[in-house]
């Protein structure tokens, strides 16, 4: 089958979620039909990116986006009322690049990510079927309220825009997918409309402790807490300020000693701000991007996602438990990954209640043993890319022969 992948980052290096969810679908479907990638990036994207997905595709193509133009654009669905980040993706270039590709190609089916690829691929004369990753209409109204003043007002005009497309897309593609039961909830359904739930996986041959090489960027100690992600994603920057202001002055009260590692690239001003100085000297270290993120958990004792806003199922939570890391969540976070508080990882949405689980895994070489070894098993059982992927092809096949 000729499967033409459209997606609205290049998926690679993988520092973002729908990177990683890209790359591994795109990985398990080249092992049976031919991949056609199109993505549009407004970063450049370098020969090593693309020499990185060579092996899995049979075309690749790059188009990338001028930052005046996507400024005009977003100016402009503002004034027309639409959803401000499908203007940013939705150039003419982009639209005719992906059309002219499309031709050339001629898919059996058409695999769009995210509702910012709908303006490209909604007029294709091909099945179609689109991702929706998560509900990100209900991640923006998340952090729409947490937020004031003016960035309230865009965030709260965005929610709008983008629940609107989200409901558009049942009548212009032939199947829907998300991540977890919790996002196809939160998508406002047409009457008989169905979304398919395609999970997220884990690479457990890489995310293995065995096979993690310290580069001695790292505390040679280790660290007591881990919290790693893209760092310059808001729900990610709110969570290691949550971390570190409110729930580590808990902590230090009964485990004075304890350290905190932020991992992840790009950190924001917030983020880098968290690194120890001289109220919190040799607690907290922010060590940006890493060549390897393994390391990161490798390093811990620990992993804690203190998560109050965002969507969909942190892969952050899978990766930590795949290499063994008891977890401390909060239910916002776990509502996707399902896991038993307690049994697999341990769940607190106050504070006080993090700070408590924090304190007692940090106290229990046999409670972090228990939770960790359960926690393994569980995504195991759970979550690989192989059984997530299976589902996704028998939903091409059936929009092919309708």
């Amino acid at each position: 089958m000729k499967i033409l992948v459209v997606l609205p980052r290049f998926p690679w290096p993988l520092d973002k979620g729908d990177k990683l969810r890209a790359y591994h679908q795109v990985v398990e479907l080249s092992k049976r039909h031919e991949i056609y990638l199109f993505a549009v990036s407004h970063r450049r994207v370098e020969p090593e990116q693309v020499e990185a997905l060579e092996p899995y595709c049979r075309q690749i193509r790059v188009v990338h986006l001028n930052r005046f133009v996507c400024g005009f654009n977003i100016l402009r669905n503002w004034l027309s009322s639409k959803s401000l980040q499908m203007g940013y993706w939705n150039t003419k270039r982009s639209k005719r690049a992906c059309k002219i590709f499309a031709r050339e190609v001629k898919p059996d089916v058409v695999y769009s990510q995210m509702v910012r690829t709908m303006p490209l691929v909604a007029r294709l004369p091909y099945p179609k079927v689109m991702d929706f990753q998560d509900a990100l209409s209900m991640n923006t109204e998340r952090r729409m309220e947490h937020s004031k003043g003016l960035w309230h007002y865009l965030l709260h005009f965005e929610f709008k825009m983008l629940r609107s497309s989200e409901y558009k897309a049942f009548s212009i593609f032939d199947a829907l997918t998300i991540i977890s039961d919790v996002d196809s909830e939160a998508i406002p359904h047409k009457k008989n409309g169905e979304i398919h739930i395609i999970p997220n996986g884990v690479d457990f041959d890489y995310f293995s402790s065995q096979n993690v090489k310290k580069s001695g960027s790292l505390n040679e100690g280790g660290y007591s807490i881990c919290f790693c992600g893209n760092m310059s994603y808001a729900p990610n920057v709110d969570a290691a300020r949550y971390l570190v202001k409110e729930v580590m002055p808990l902590v230090w009260e009964y485990s004075p000693y304890a350290t905190v590692l932020i991992a992840g690239a790009d950190p924001k001003p917030a983020v880098r701000a968290l690194a120890s100085n001289a109220q919190k000297p040799e607690k907290v270290t922010v060590s940006g991007r890493m060549p390897d993120i393994r390391e990161a958990y490798a390093s811990s004792q620990l992993f804690v996602a203190p998560m109050r806003i965002g969507s969909g199922l942190q892969n952050k939570l899978l990766e930590a438990m795949a290499m063994q890391k008891p977890c401390v969540t909060t239910s916002l976070a776990n509502a996707a990954l399902g896991a038993t508080s307690g049994d697999q990882l341990f769940v607190g949405d106050s504070k006080e209640d993090l700070a408590y689980w924090i304190s007692l895994l940090l106290g229990s070489e046999e409670v972090r043993s228990r939770i960790a070894h359960e926690g393994n098993l569980f995504v195991r059982q759970h979550y690989s890319w192989q059984a997530a992927v299976q589902p996704l092809e028998n939903i091409f096949n059936a929009v092919r022969s309708k």
